[in-house]
């Protein structure tokens, strides 16, 4: 049934969840009444009755007037704006704004607003709008307001109206290497690849190669119990990281440690293990890791070391200490935070203080490993560009988290239940994308003045020199599903996207970093426009670039601020995708919505013509073999103007096996194959450094950045 009553529909504009939309063919959907209701009450907003929703409709009302100031100001460098102000009707404002350096401001202009005041009951409350500066610096400030002897405050954001290129890139393009970085061991990494690991493929790929950045995939915290969640973006948390990206070596305590055979021996043993088993084995791996780690966790720390430690603690906070406490807890009753005893189900209930107290040395042990993380990042970065990238690495930043992890548990006033985040379905998963990660309510956010999403930012930019943001389109738009129904009974919920934007340009500039957005899929026209608009990179993947007319897009016409590929993580390596092995996947999962010999046909039209379009450019010649395939198409990316190009490690070494299949968690290994070659057989990093088609990809890439006027032609 679609909805029909217009103060149903009135409610679903006004907390921005949409009754209608055009799906990925252009046709013109309603939402089902049933799917609004879900959503709005998912929103804390009851409207099953008709009563309900008048109620709803006033409460808004009420609640918009209640508030003396918005729940925080948005405003952008060289640009005036303007925010409201709500006092009992005729009364007298005193405004001052107290920047981010000390130094205050008064005497903000009051702009026109004839709207007629507000009655409350037992008052009536006028709206005044007062300019924003358009030249306060970039920052977080506050704005103080003084009635009397009322007054109150609100966060005030000034970001930068274009993000500008980090100053180590300048003008110049960059190539990097995208890895799936756990799939990558080498002969000291315990069963998957490490800190240490993107360290040497960084200092390979730029040393010998020219790389500008290496583009690593989310390094975000799985819980620390079996079974280990394989997706790297179904974290238990975004704030912080995996343990298991940690070298044990590497740790200076490690030097002190005694039997340190005993340790060596462990990784041995697993590295054996990890020979034998066809797929990888977190569990295996975190468990003895951890064994040597709590081993090392037992040496005494210098006095410098403990100061260093305990600066960290600081600068993370409150953050920090609810992510251990929840590991602790998630050791003791396991990583679905509602199963537990009902008391232990909130931070800020006493009970879980008590039990953080009675075993501070459980809870110690995960703010610790963080520590190390945070160490070994922060050597990932700096021998990065030491050794000539102009970028470093470059993070990758998840669309959400595990609804029963530790970021769930810690931010669950800011999250929506009983619904979950997903993707609508489209010309690649056409019976849509259930994440079953509950997605950030718009309304709480603004609440608290985006300060969750500003420490997820900051912690993916802490790093890096640049982030990807995974379905980035989802600052502007994101596709709730209410918890039970298909993928396909879901609508749109937008956001602030000039807040979170904002946040995300403001928190880059301060790092001296890039933004590359996700934006493929179902696009708003204007979405990419703004992006641009605000200097935030978009991304191209070669099959998906297309004329109205299906055909490939002539590189001349491709966007120049992007980071453009031939494939992506949710495809096969290129290889196995001219294999047409995408499509054998999906029959063999039961995905595909036709038959697959239509499928195979339309897939190889597609690709004919793309080999088309690289003769016609002089890239291909007659009767080619895979590998020279796969080499004309990187070439062809040299042929666009985009700034930033990336080569898959798997195509470098002639994987054919894709990392992950969408629509699927255990009918299919995702995110636990081990980089492997042509043959099947498992390569290790000292292979890779060796491998002549590695390196003769890598001199494409630094052919096609190092000499742009030349490949242009």
């Amino acid at each position: 049934m679609t909805a029909s009553s217009p103060a149903l529909l009135e409610l679903a504009r006004r907390y921005g969840v949409a009754a209608e939309f055009d799906d990925w063919t252009g046709r013109r959907t309603a939402v089902a009444e049933s799917t609004l209701v879900a959503v709005l009450e998912a929103l804390g907003v009851p409207a099953g009755t008709e009563q309900e929703r008048v109620d709803a409709l006033a409460a808004h009302d009420r609640q918009y007037w209640q508030r003396s100031l918005p729940p925080i100001v948005l405003g952008r460098a060289a640009v005036a704006s303007s925010f409201w102000v709500h006092v009992t009707h005729g009364d007298p404002v005193e405004l001052t704004l107290f920047l981010e350096d000390g130094t205050e401001r008064s005497g903000l202009r009051q702009l026109e607003n004839n709207r007629p005041p507000y009655d409350l009951g037992d008052r009536l409350v006028g709206e005044a709008t007062f300019e924003l500066p358009a030249h306060l610096p970039l920052g977080y400030h506050r704005l103080r307001l003084r009635v009397g002897e009322f007054d109150t405050e609100t966060p005030v954001v000034i970001s930068p109206a274009t993000l500008d290129l980090p100053a180590r890139l300048g003008r110049r393009r960059s190539w990097g290497l995208a890895v799936q970085l756990y799939s990558v061991r080498s002969k000291n990494s315990w069963g998957t690849g490490d800190l240490t690991d993107l360290t040497d493929l960084a200092v390979w790929s730029a040393a010998e190669h020219g790389a500008g950045f290496i583009l690593v995939n989310p390094l975000h915290a799985a819980a620390p119990t079996a079974p280990m969640e394989p997706s790297p973006y179904l974290p238990t948390s975004r704030r912080f990281g995996s343990p298991l990206y940690l070298r044990v070596e590497a740790i200076p305590e490690f030097a002190a440690v005694r039997h340190r055979g005993r340790i060596r021996a462990l990784r041995t043993a697993l590295n054996r293990h990890a020979d034998r088993d066809a797929t990888i084995d977190r569990d295996a791996a975190w468990q003895a890791k951890r064994t040597a780690l709590e081993q090392v966790y037992r040496v005494e720390r210098s006095a410098g070391r403990e100061m260093a430690y305990a600066a960290y603690r600081a600068r993370q906070g409150r953050s920090l200490e609810d992510f251990a406490i929840w590991c602790a807890l998630a050791e003791r009753y396991g990583a679905d935070w509602h199963g537990w005893p009902h008391a232990l189900q909130h931070p800020a209930n006493p009970e879980v203080a008590a039990f953080a107290a009675a075993d501070p040395q459980a809870v110690d042990f995960h703010r610790w490993v963080q520590w190390l993380l945070d160490e070994q990042l922060t050597v990932a970065q700096a021998t990065a560009v030491q050794a000539g990238m102009e970028l470093g690495v470059m993070s990758d930043l998840a669309v959400g988290v595990d609804p029963d992890g530790a970021d769930a548990w810690a931010l669950q006033d800011v999250l929506a239940l009983g619904v979950t985040a997903g993707a609508p379905p489209d010309e690649f998963n056409q019976l849509g994308q259930d994440w079953s990660q509950p997605p950030w309510r718009p309304d709480r956010l603004a609440e608290q003045a985006y300060e969750p999403f500003r420490a997820v930012v900051n912690m993916a930019l802490r790093h890096s020199g640049g982030v990807r943001i995974d379905h980035i389109i989802g600052m502007f738009r994101l596709w709730w599903i209410p918890k039970g129904a298909a993928p396909t009974e879901g609508t749109y919920v937008r956001y602030d996207h000039d807040a979170m934007i904002g946040i995300i340009a403001l928190e880059a500039h301060r790092a001296g970093a890039l933004v590359v957005g996700e934006d493929l899929g179902t696009v708003e026209p204007w979405v990419r426009d703004y992006l641009r608009e605000r200097g935030l990179f978009g991304t191209s993947i070669l099959w998906f670039e297309s004329e109205e007319s299906g055909g490939p897009l002539p590189a001349e016409r491709w966007r120049e601020y992007c980071l453009s590929s031939v494939t992506t993580h949710d495809l096969p390596p290129t290889p196995g995708y001219l294999a047409g092995e995408h499509v054998r996947l999906r029959e063999r999962l039961g995905l595909l919505t036709r038959p697959a010999d239509q499928e195979l046909a339309a897939d190889r039209t597609a690709q004919a013509a793309w080999l088309d379009e690289l003769r016609r450019v002089g890239l291909l010649g007659p009767d080619p073999d895979t590998d020279q395939i796969v080499s004309a198409l990187y070439r062809y990316l040299g042929r666009t103007p985009s700034k930033l190009l990336a080569l898959s490690l798997a195509d470098a070494v002639g994987e054919v096996r894709t990392q992950n299949q969408p629509g699927t968690t255990d009918e299919y290994p995702n995110w636990r194959i081990p980089l492997a070659g042509p043959d099947g057989r498992r390569i290790l990093l000292e292979e890779v450094f060796a491998d002549p088609r590695a390196a003769a990809l890598c001199d494409v890439m630094a052919s096609i950045t190092a000499r742009p006027d030349r490949d242009r032609m």
